[in-house]
């Protein structure tokens, strides 16, 4: 490899680890809300190594009564011992209890809320953010941040209080302990101390960038499943599933060799430590013995030291195990803030003031999805109240981009819309909207029952209004026929409905919202020619006072339209009623020839 590549690379692993040490911070930083709590925890930690602490020194003091009373012989051995063996049991019931309290605390409290807190906060950015986000990223990387990413971060809040707050605290107070106990004992103890964290520190970073791709690859893995799932129909009719499975085996192989690389780096710390610590016990061995011969030294004190060895050295490897697993949290801690750091989408607090006349215009409008790829340049419509308008053209247009600007999905690069004279800009996105009845060419439905989906855009609405608004869709006829009526649940793929009835009842849904606009973009595209005629003349009936917009392909729905503009590469290349349009033979002709010549 040339330097200049080696160079790349270790700039990059240097602005890796830069991110994760900023994400690390900003993770404690989001632990103070929960300072309190963490208190609460920290002072049962503290009370809990004063009772692991008591052991040691409660056993010690019982082995020298009882190595005192292999010389002696002397009775009422039982008697001494039980004062002691007594205290010692209650130490260790105390122990226990206080253990359940932390855990307790940790795992229904802190974690809990920590947990809820990060999910409530991801639902409300996710509802600030542009349309484009959602557009971008596929549903499946979305869920898997908010839930198994939060998950692991509240999991972390476990390990950052109990293991590395009690860990550290408990080496504090034992390395105090062992020398007070003997200081000679302790020296090689705490020698070997900064040794077992220094590798700690160390080998935990070494899993960080493996651990980054494993949850970057189980994001795209939960959208592959999401996306095979949701399409499964489509992938059985054209056989499909063999090729399926080998990108879900590949991406899947993937995302377990980055885990097990992950798991296996964070996972030799532990090992490391053990060996580090067993040259402690070593150690302390091989200088108590020396010291019971030759200076006079209780066994007793030398069997306290090793059991707080072991009361050392079990904290040491704890925080060793969870330095690897941090990186790990990290990596999921990175995926949060990403999404909760993007730029929110600019928004004012403007109304249209009542009554909503429905004149719409567009001037010199222009917009592209990428800037090196323009859409629509100098766009120009006057739309008078009241008139149903179409727009017309061969696909990528730009029609359904003119809905995503009128409905402020997207916002515009230069120009302004206005309505009845207000440009929209000036007005809050919600406000804006309110202004729009919509029924795009994909239905939605979600999982409830045929009122509540069709009141779904008019929650306060009555049973006769929504009835009223499916007579009025055609819709009411098959409702009626469904096992409980109106009561039937339904869902997005029900197969209880047909995709023609639930355009139908996404029309009742718009109808019903009563809203002074109306876009329909390619509403007739799932329904038969039969239900299509009945549509058109509900609309032409209920429309009438409302500014209406028809995207459509299919051209024989829109040749009662008081305007028809015909868009070519985002511009308006015509403009006129269907029968001057034919008569010009134009660009419009040529699309109308195209459908129905034959």
């Amino acid at each position: 490899m040339s330097s200049s590549g080696q160079n790349e690379k270790s700039k990059n692993r240097k602005e890796k680890r830069r991110v994760f040490d900023e994400t690390g911070k900003r993770l404690l930083r989001e632990l103070w809300p929960l300072r309190g709590w963490i208190l609460l925890v920290a002072v049962l930690c503290l009370v809990l190594i004063g009772c692991a602490v008591a052991v040691p020194e409660l056993l010690g003091a019982q082995i020298d009564k009882l190595y005192d009373w292999t010389k002696t012989r002397a009775p009422g051995l039982a008697r001494s011992l039980l004062p002691g063996l007594g205290l010692l049991l209650g130490v260790y019931a105390l122990q226990e209890g206080l253990t359940y309290l932390k855990y307790y605390l940790l795992q229904s409290v802190v974690s809990r809320y920590f947990c809820a807190e990060f999910r409530i906060r991801l639902s409300e950015k996710l509802r600030r953010l542009p349309i484009s986000f959602l557009d971008k990223t596929p549903a499946g990387d979305v869920i898997d941040r908010m839930m198994d990413d939060v998950s692991e971060m509240a999991a972390s809040v476990y390990f950052l209080v109990n293991i590395l707050l009690s860990g550290f605290l408990q080496i504090a107070v034992i390395a105090l302990i062992l020398f007070f106990t003997d200081w000679r004992l302790a020296i090689p103890v705490v020698l070997l101390a900064p040794l077992s964290v220094f590798l700690s520190a160390r080998m935990a970073t070494l899993g960080e960038e493996h651990w980054d791709k494993h949850f970057e690859l189980g994001g795209k893995l939960t959208s592959l499943a999401e996306e095979a799932y949701t399409n499964y129909p489509t992938t059985k009719a054209f056989n499909r599933e063999e090729e399926l499975q080998k990108r879900y085996d590949e991406l899947s192989e993937r995302h377990q060799q980055s885990g097990i690389l992950g798991g296996f780096l964070s996972s030799i710390v532990q090992p490391v430590i053990a060996l580090v610590n067993a040259l402690a016990y070593i150690a302390v061995t091989v200088v108590g013995g020396w010291l019971i011969l030759h200076r006079g030294v209780l066994i007793g004190t030398v069997v306290t030291v090793i059991f707080f060895v072991r009361q050392f050295s079990g904290p040491l490897e704890s925080i060793a195990w969870s330095l690897g697993y941090i990186q790990h949290v990290k990596a999921c801690a990175k995926r949060v803030f990403t999404m909760l750091d993007l730029p929110e989408e600019p928004d004012a607090s403007g109304a249209v003031e009542p009554p909503v006349r429905g004149r719409v215009e567009l001037r010199h409008v222009d917009f592209s999805y990428d800037p090196k790829k323009p859409l629509i340049r100098d766009l120009n419509m006057d739309i008078q109240p009241g008139r149903k308008v179409a727009i017309v053209g061969p696909t990528g247009a730009g029609k359904t981009t003119i809905v995503n600007l009128l409905m402020r999905f997207y916002d515009i690069e230069a120009g302004q819309i206005l309505v009845d004279g207000r440009d929209v800009s000036e007005l809050s996105r919600a406000e804006d909207r309110r202004l729009f009845g919509m029924v795009l060419q994909d239905t939605w439905l979600f999982k409830g029952t045929v009122a509540e989906n069709v009141a779904y855009g008019s929650p306060e609405a009555t049973r006769e209004e929504i009835e009223r608004a499916c007579e009025c869709a055609y819709c009411d006829g098959f409702i009626r026929r469904l096992p409980q009526g109106y009561d039937t649940v339904i869902s997005e793929d029900s197969t209880a409905v047909s995709s023609g009835q639930k355009q139908l009842l996404t029309i009742a849904r718009a109808l019903l919202a009563d809203r002074p606009l109306l876009i329909l973009d390619e509403a007739t595209s799932n329904v038969d020619t039969r239900t299509e005629l009945l549509i058109q003349k509900a609309m032409d009936r209920l429309m009438g006072g409302r500014t209406c917009f028809v995207i459509a392909h299919r051209l024989s729905t829109i040749v009662d339209a008081d305007l028809i503009l015909v868009i070519r590469d985002g511009q308006i290349v015509e403009q006129g009623t269907h029968k001057s349009l034919l008569a010009q033979k134009g660009f419009y002709y040529e699309l109308f020839q195209s459908q129905y010549a034959i």
